[in-house]
């Protein structure tokens, strides 16, 4: 009895890591472990797992560890560890397909990465309701939600002073097509 639950606990591990291969388009099973993402990655001190550990985890099917790690938020997308991947693989497309499937599983951002989707989540609710950022709405809803409300109110000042910062947005042309793109992204999610 004990064996057939661990075949089947591999079997899901194994359609995790197809999972992630086919929705990345990245043959995550090449990563042989060099650590080159990990060596160059500029956000690595705050992560708890690594970019190699990140990809190691994966390639064991560790859904849960993975999905539920901080990491996939912090990432900066800013593709250090693709360019220096020696297997051309596109670590920070597997990130990406990470937090992708970690909204669709329902898993909410642990930790400092509770801040990242927050601000990410604020900054396309302002594009799909205004057609633009509208910073002072987004910071303001921002601030709000992470429970700081009075944070950057000194700068948030100086710049509405110096005409920097607006407390209107003006809406351009367009908004049916915006809320279309964001209509099908959010189909595509779902659909996974």
């Amino acid at each position: 009895m004990e064996a057939i639950r661990l075949s089947e606990n591999e079997e899901q591990r194994s359609a995790f890591t197809r999972q992630v291969r086919a929705e990345s388009g990245q043959p995550v099973e090449n990563c042989y472990q060099c650590g080159k993402c990990s060596a160059g990655c500029p956000v690595a001190f705050a992560y708890d797992f690594m970019p190699h550990q990140i990809m190691r985890l994966v390639q064991l099917g560790l859904r849960d560890e993975v999905l539920k790690c901080q990491s996939i938020w912090l990432c900066a997308s800013c593709v250090t560890c693709t360019a220096r991947c020696p297997r051309n693989i596109d670590v920070a497309a597997v990130m990406d397909t990470l937090r992708i499937m970690a909204r669709r599983k329902g898993i909410s951002a642990p930790g400092r990465g509770r801040n990242v989707a927050l601000f990410n989540n604020n900054f396309l609710g302002s594009i799909r309701r205004y057609g633009r950022l509208f910073e002072f709405a987004t910071m303001a809803l921002f601030n709000l939600k992470s429970g700081q409300p009075f944070k950057d109110l000194e700068t948030g000042l100086t710049m509405f002073r110096k005409g920097k910062l607006k407390l209107t947005v003006h809406r351009p042309r367009g908004m049916e097509e915006i809320h279309r793109i964001f209509d099908n992204v959010n189909r595509t999610e779902r659909e996974g």
